[in-house]
């Protein structure tokens, strides 16, 4: 069986620009200290998933369709009867990407999902952790050109979180940049 060496066009300019690009922005003495991305989270809660138990069905067939990776049912954690929830009960959908899949998912999102966002001005920059992590929300499923946007019963959003090896925001911040990421430019970033 033959195998292709495939390396997708994200991961490829991550050696080629953006290894370079940052150790010279922070002075890094080894290609092992710049900071990569190591994973992406994408969660969905479904509202309503408590009395119609198809939703979360929906919502990990659209995540699947999404990610090119099988979704898992989130689960609640505890009984809290007055949302008539119990222990165990599936309320959401999760996929972490790692690898090819991250990189294909991050060029689709970058490329393609976020330019058909309404209105669309950039991402905000102020959606850091203090530990090098990004997390933004996305409030429809339907920018993703995998939805088939006749058969979407009910828009949901998700949050979509990009875990780096850097160990402080602008790290982060500047390797999500030299990534693609369109952030939101603020006046004085125009002067």
């Amino acid at each position: 069986m033959a195998t292709t060496n495939y390396t997708p066009r994200l991961a490829d300019r991550y050696k080629k620009e953006v290894v370079p690009a940052l150790m010279k922005r922070f002075g890094y003495k080894s290609i092992m200290q710049v900071p990569k991305l190591e994973k992406i989270n994408i969660n969905r809660g479904v509202n309503g998933a408590v009395s119609d138990k198809k939703l979360v069905d929906v919502a990990l067939e659209e995540m699947t369709l999404i990610t090119g990776q099988k979704a898992v049912p989130t689960r609640s954690k505890k009984d809290i009867s007055n949302f008539k929830l119990r222990k165990d009960m599936p309320i959401g959908a999760r996929v972490t990407l790692r690898g090819v899949k991250m990189y294909e998912f991050l060029d689709r999102l970058i490329a393609t999902a976020l330019p058909r966002v309404r209105d669309f001005k950039g991402v905000n920059e102020k959606s850091f952790d203090g530990r090098g992590n990004y997390t933004m929300g996305v409030t429809e499923q339907i920018i993703f050109p995998e939805i088939d946007i006749d058969k979407v019963t009910k828009i949901t959003g998700m949050d979509i979180t990009f875990v780096t090896t850097a160990g402080t925001n602008e790290e982060a911040f500047e390797l999500l940049k030299e990534l693609g990421m369109p952030f939101r430019t603020t006046k004085k970033d125009q002067q």
